[in-house]
């Protein structure tokens, strides 16, 4: 299987051939996989070098032009490095584009906490008008990059090492019901829906998928609830507790609980592999179902 970071290049260097309004800026990551696109799109593939700032300017000032950009790095100089750019050249010029991270939050251990970016979606949460799509699979990843490019929204696609065995259906712009039950919800966001089918087998739980998480899905969240106990569990591939708030605010009308497992704030600096570093962050089947387990009445 190819990894969704392989799928983004294909698609993007198909989509820079169908859409002449689209333009792609790299800052040396994934230099290599567009060299075919370069050649064809010299004037809409462009390489700014490791001057992440200066991405995102450049893609703001082809947004203010009328061009749809894509932005592409490894997350944490993606939205942590360049984030005054984001807010100032994206969100206050009131113009709109594609970032695409790769490396999210545990994705190239050896890389150390320098490429790692658990608090990305959490950041993004502070401003105003972005979609945050987080496929669990590259198809899922492709169907949510074509989204993307095609709309005139400003949107954050998180892609990762980290996937699922299979593609899920996903419901536009929502949470896809997987498995009824009457204990209580458990929501799993991309990458992490096959360890959260694993830990809840056999348990009387309902089980979401999310591979878009902002906005916020509250009316699924609420359909959920109404056959179920109001106890929520939310398992993201990202800083614990990055939608406890959206879960409480979607429930605010009935009594409910919500629990935030993720990445948590504590450095883990013995790097190891990714199944490692998901076993070290209690993100595994096991740990996860004791969790889930304790939480649940």
């Amino acid at each position: 299987m190819d990894t969704m970071r392989d799928r983004f290049i294909a698609t993007t260097t198909r989509l820079l051939d169908e859409d002449p309004r689209l333009a792609l800026l790299l800052a040396e990551i994934s230099k290599d996989g567009f060299r075919q696109a370069l050649d064809r799109h010299p004037d809409r593939v462009i390489n700014v070098g490791i001057r992440e700032q200066l991405l995102i300017g450049a893609g703001g000032g082809m947004a203010l032009t009328g061009m749809r950009p894509i932005m592409h790095t490894f997350a944490s100089f993606l939205v942590e490095r360049p984030f005054e750019q984001l807010k100032l050249d994206f969100g206050h010029q009131g113009v709109h584009g594609v970032l695409v991270s790769a490396a999210g939050s545990y994705d190239w251990p050896a890389g150390g906490f320098t490429h790692m970016a658990p608090g990305d979606v959490a950041l993004m949460d502070t401003l105003d008008g972005w979609t945050v799509h987080v496929p669990g699979h590259p198809d899922e990843a492709e169907a949510l990059l074509r989204r993307a490019a095609a709309s005139e929204e400003s949107v954050y696609v998180r892609l990762s090492a980290h996937a699922n065995a299979s593609a899920h259906p996903m419901s536009p712009g929502g949470f896809t019901v997987l498995r009824e039950g009457a204990r209580g919800v458990v929501v799993a966001v991309g990458p992490m829906l096959d360890n959260v089918l694993a830990a809840t087998e056999g348990l009387d739980v309902t089980v979401l998928y999310a591979t878009t998480v902002r906005p916020f899905d509250g009316e699924a969240m609420r359909r959920a609830v109404a056959g179920a106990r109001p106890d929520v569990v939310l398992v993201e591939p990202y800083l614990a507790g990055t939608s406890t708030a959206a879960a409480n605010d979607a429930l605010a009308e009935l009594p409910h609980r919500v629990l935030g497992l993720g990445i948590g704030r504590r450095e883990l600096r013995r790097y190891g592999s990714i199944e490692e570093h998901l076993a070290g962050q209690g993100l595994d089947p096991a740990a996860l179902r004791a969790r889930i387990t304790a939480f649940l009445p």
